[in-house]
């Protein structure tokens, strides 16, 4: 039987996003699926799919996005459909935060704010904490708590948080947000540490 893949779900994918992902898989001796990329989603689960078990190790990065859609859009249909694979394994989930008009929030574990300091409480899209505990309000988020995912990291706007996880400065807070998946996840994998390399 196939080894299950190890998968970390990222619910943002614009340009930015996808330079910070890009860094963090690196830093994991990961890949990110740079194809991934889009606002909102392009790619069809059955596509990332397919992307991810073409990568040659884990822990593998994707990237989601609805662009701001009330309900279940494409990108949270795309999500939903790779975390629920029967050969995929996801660690956890980075929630991002953002500015929604629609009211849309899911429950998150720990946030980490734009000073890189872990709160229980929520975060906006700048990365400050917020009022309410163990939630943050986002675009792509919907159906996060359905998947039931080991851990659900929130954080602000990928790659931006007023320049405090800009891709130039290595991402810090996208960086954190995935060694603290793999940490609680107990992944060890190997990887390619050297790896300049993403994926599709």
């Amino acid at each position: 039987m196939e080894e299950k893949r190890k998968v970390i779900l990222i619910t943002d994918g614009d340009v930015y996003a996808r330079r910070a992902v890009e860094l963090a898989a690196r830093a994991a001796g990961g890949r990110c699926i740079s194809l991934s990329q889009g606002n909102p989603s392009v790619l069809t689960g059955e596509e990332i799919v397919s992307l991810i078990k073409s990568t040659p190790h884990d822990p593998v990065l994707v990237m989601f996005d609805d662009s701001g859609l009330v309900g279940e859009g494409c990108g949270e249909t795309a999500m939903r459909y790779v975390a629920n694979h029967e050969d995929i394994d996801v660690l956890g989930i980075i929630a991002v935060a953002s500015n929604t008009r629609h009211g849309e929030w899911t429950r998150v574990d720990v946030c980490i704010d734009h000073n890189g300091q872990l709160t229980p409480y929520g975060v906006d899209k700048y990365g400050t904490p917020e009022y309410e505990l163990g939630r943050i309000n986002g675009d792509t988020v919907y159906c996060v708590d359905e998947l039931h995912a080991p851990i659900v990291v929130g954080v602000g706007d990928i790659g931006k948080m007023a320049g405090k996880d800009d891709y130039r400065i290595g991402a810090p807070i996208t960086k954190m947000a995935v060694e603290i998946i793999l940490e609680r996840s107990g992944y060890h994998g190997i990887g390619n540490q050297n790896s300049n390399e993403t994926d599709s």
